[in-house]
């Protein structure tokens, strides 16, 4: 299979400049290059939006607004699976934070709204209403999907080892897992800055630990799991903390990129290919071919 993960700083409200920074990013793909591109959590909105009146302006009509459009023209070009998260609202009004997955005919492959909420989601957002997803991905066959934050335990009073999402995908005997991500960093602004074309390892480490029950299944074949993240700052805090301040003094929190594809079999996890913090770029990898690096994981 041939994976994608778009990479990139969306910024905040900005949504038509969003999707041309996307085009940007991938003018020069082809249409044999990909079988699935999947696309960061609410990627042409951004994502830290403070309250239900200032999200409200950038919701999109379910699987037919910008988001999903976008996804329809880039499904058709490229000739493979496009997955995007966007702010949804429904024609009764409900809000949700949705992944929509598009085939090249232009048809919905599969849709998902995050089923774990975060502190920024719980402003404006209802949990899913049908659970972490397990089914067809178009013609890529059987995955699960998850949003960011599904992977953590439920609004973190849940037990670490109760491994919500992780035991999900286990008992699913799925060989793909895809996540749409927009994930924090605790990285300082200029650290991301100084640091950007290298991973960070802590976040990854952390990924790794809420997916030991995948890392300790032993299904045959394995399992290719998808983390699709974006990078860049934006304006505010989360839960009321900040990681800094911009250059004219505003308050702010980043994203820790480290977008990546990995190869998860029997107590060992092969990395295809990973992106730094700050990279903006189309990350390609090929499942056929070698992962770049190997790691035995440490579970308990």
């Amino acid at each position: 299979m041939k994976i994608g993960c778009l990479q990139f700083a969306p910024k905040l409200g900005e949504v038509h400049d969003n999707i041309r920074k996307a085009d940007s990013l991938l003018e020069g793909t082809s249409s044999s290059e990909l079988d699935l591109l999947v696309l960061p959590e609410m990627a042409f909105s951004g994502y830290n939006f403070p309250n239900l009146e200032a999200i409200t302006p950038f919701l999109e009509p379910t699987s037919c607004g910008p988001s999903a459009e976008w996804a329809k023209r880039t499904a058709a070009r490229l000739n493979c699976i496009v997955a995007v998260g966007y702010p949804e609202i429904t024609s009764e009004g409900k809000r949700y934070n949705t992944v929509v997955s598009i085939s090249p005919d232009g048809t919905i492959a599969a849709s998902y709204r995050k089923t774990f909420l975060y502190y920024t989601d719980e402003t404006w957002a209802s949990e899913g209403d049908s659970g972490f997803y397990n089914g067809t991905l178009g013609a890529l066959g059987q995955a699960c999907m998850g949003i960011c934050m599904d992977i953590n335990p439920r609004r973190f009073e849940a037990p670490w080892s109760a491994y919500e999402f992780a035991n999900h995908c286990v008992d699913s005997d799925t060989p793909l897992v895809m996540l749409s991500m927009a994930w924090l960093t605790r990285l300082l602004p200029q650290q991301l800055l100084e640091t950007g074309t290298q991973p960070d390892l802590e976040t990854l480490s952390y990924w790794l630990e809420r997916f030991v029950p995948v890392v300790q299944s032993e299904r045959q074949g394995g399992i290719v799991v998808v983390m699709a993240n974006r990078c860049g700052t934006e304006p505010g805090m989360v839960a009321g903390v900040s990681q800094g301040v911009d250059d004219e003094g505003q308050e702010i929190v980043g994203y820790a990129g480290t977008s990546c594809v990995l190869m998860v079999e029997q107590g060992e996890v092969r990395i295809f290919d990973i992106l730094g913090k700050a990279e903006e770029r189309l990350l390609k990898i090929d499942t056929t071919e070698p992962p770049q690096f190997a790691l035995r994981a440490k579970v308990s």
